[in-house]
């Protein structure tokens, strides 16, 4: 495999592995998987590409609108949906389930039908800017794109292990009630894993957008690639989204190249029924859960 498809691994790879982080802030915190992630990150990309290209908005002022609505949307889904449903069902996973993967494709419509229903193209933020490696060229979205990965993974490692909110997310997300018992802002906590995740994915949106393009359907694909790096990477660690993102990235250049493009979606689905199967909890299983 050449050099410039390790840069794809890569660049894909930390995509998947951001969207996989929202989840793993969700899930720690509310127990939760939250599939309307990916929308949200769509959404993000989408109303930023759409304000740029009709509107006439300068970049910087519509990739921050973009992932303030994510943000936005991500609080709305827990304030307005998930904690409703979960009060009327005394903390039913499988209502909060069917309610996100509602939102998941109302958000796919509403995209849809307030931006088009074109993919449309994306606008680089360092159009400019490269890197040669040798045998490999790396552009500058994709340098952007790796930084802010490894940014936000070290930054919600440094807020788990140093911030108030941080060390009892965890607590929350594995026992409500306890926690709720030992006096813990279960309600806040909920709140903050929602809206981190948010502003996490509607990041995400923006970089791979800017570099691979965006329609309102991509919300769905991405939804289940972030899903499927959670799975692989596990929850042991904050960086094993990042390890499952990579590694979800690497089958899907490595199938396309060596078996075709026809592969792809057996080869995927055959590495999550062996997930599923095999390592349910992942690479990356914590021993105990704080």
């Amino acid at each position: 495999m050449s050099a410039q498809l390790w840069v794809s691994v890569v660049q894909i790879g930390c995509f998947f592995g951001m969207v996989a982080l929202g989840y793993y802030l969700v899930l720690e915190g509310a127990d939760l998987f939250n599939f309307a992630l990916g929308p949200f990150a769509m959404f993000s990309g989408l109303s930023a590409s759409w304000l740029m290209a009709e509107q006439g908005w300068p970049l910087g002022l519509a990739a921050v609108l973009g992932i303030v609505i994510a943000a936005a949307l991500a609080v709305l889904t827990e304030v307005a949906l998930v904690r409703p449903i979960d009060a009327r069902t005394d903390g039913g996973e499988l209502p909060s389930l069917i309610a996100v993967v509602a939102v998941l494709f109302a958000v796919e419509q509403l995209a849809g039908t307030l931006f088009g229903r074109q993919l449309r193209p994306g606008r680089s933020w360092l159009p400019d800017t490269s890197l040669d490696l040798g045998p490999a060229t790396v552009d500058g979205q994709t340098l952007i794109l790796i930084g802010c990965t490894l940014v936000s993974f070290t930054g919600v490692w440094l807020w788990m292990r140093r911030s108030k909110y941080g060390r009892i997310l965890r607590a929350v997300g594995g026992n409500r009630e306890a926690a709720r018992t030992l006096g813990m802002p279960v309600g806040r906590v909920r709140l903050v894993a929602f809206a981190l995740a948010g502003l996490i994915v509607g990041l995400a949106g923006q970089l791979f957008s800017a570099k691979a393009g965006v329609s309102f359907q991509s919300g769905f694909g991405w939804a289940l690639s972030g899903f499927l790096a959670l799975v692989i990477g596990g929850t042991g660690s904050v960086w094993a989204p990042l390890v499952g993102g990579l590694l979800l990235a690497l089958a899907q250049t490595l199938v396309p190249y060596y078996l075709g493009s026809a592969s792809l979606d057996y080869a995927v689905l055959a590495i999550a029924i062996l997930f599923f199967a095999l390592r349910p909890n992942g690479l990356f299983v914590r021993k105990v859960r704080v």
